[in-house]
């Protein structure tokens, strides 16, 4: 009988893979992978030898529906996996499952691990009602709209951010909400995993005095003020990149360096350049 199995990997312990989704994926006849050179890795270690065909992000949408009359036709059993996680939960995977059901293929989850549960597990927080988002807008100003938005929704929110934007991201969330709380989780379940808790003041001071910051993968889980749905939305006075600009040179960076600076945080780099050029000659004798 055909199959899709969708099947949860290890977020960084090899041994929270499940001996069902073991047993799973070493009888499968085909393994639709995220990106087939990790999922390999995963294959060498547990003796996996199904043949591995890449299903992701780009290619999906064209491939889903073949994928799919090829395991119904040929009574094939697949496993749907991602890098790591669980498949379809901001990652790849929905445009193949929802091939296999419209085709007639059954569809049954193998369930595991999910960074996002994982960190709303251990935040402390009161989490019966909770929303994902996955990763926010780069722009600051999307960013803070987005950010904003979250007040109509539960209280809890839980998010996936860079290692190269976190600070970008908790700065963020102080201005908007100064009062929340935040759980920030890095490589959940890896040999150097750490979680910081508190407020977004706290956390930013952790984060800037930890030099290992930008290295890993983050979850973040934010409990909104319980007013937060309330508060009168004020007209934000925009600064302009120029006044950016010359924050980051009193802090002791160069301008190349401001402007490297503004456009990690999401700063559109024309816009960035335009505005260094244009205190270049203000500052010309």
């Amino acid at each position: 009988m055909s199959m899709l199995y969708v099947v949860a990997t290890p977020i960084g312990n090899l041994e929270d893979l499940s001996p069902r989704a073991v047993a799973v994926l070493r009888s499968a006849d085909l393994i639709l992978a995220e990106d087939t050179r990790v999922t390999m890795k995963l294959c060498q270690v547990f003796d996996f030898h199904a043949p591995l065909i890449s299903c992701h992000r780009h290619n999906e949408g064209f491939k889903a529906r073949g994928l799919a009359e090829r395991i119904l036709q040929e009574n094939l059993t697949a496993a749907l996996v991602t890098d790591a996680g669980t498949p379809c939960i901001s990652d790849p995977g929905n445009e193949a499952v929802a091939a296999c059901l419209d085709a007639g293929v059954p569809v049954t989850p193998i369930p595991g691990c999910c960074a996002g549960i994982a960190a709303v597990s251990i935040s402390g927080f009161d989490a019966r009602e909770f929303a994902f988002y996955g990763f926010l807008p780069r722009e600051r100003k999307a960013l803070k709209e987005k950010l904003r938005a979250l007040s109509a929704g539960p209280r809890v929110a839980v998010l996936h951010e860079s290692p190269h934007r976190i600070i970008h991201l908790t700065e963020t969330v102080q201005e908007v909400y100064p009062d929340c709380r935040m759980t920030v989780c890095c490589d959940l379940t890896k040999k150097f995993e750490q979680t910081i808790y508190g407020h977004p003041e706290l956390i930013l001071e952790r984060l800037r005095n930890n030099e290992k910051t930008e290295k890993g993968e983050y979850c973040v889980v934010i409990e909104l003020p319980e007013n937060a749905g309330e508060r009168e939305e004020t007209p934000e006075k925009e600064c302009s990149l120029e006044a950016k600009l010359i924050e980051k040179m009193k802090e002791g960076a160069s301008l190349r360096e401001a402007q490297e600076q503004l456009c990690a945080a999401g700063e559109k780099k024309n816009a960035v350049k335009q505005a260094a050029l244009t205190l270049k000659k203000l500052f010309e004798p």
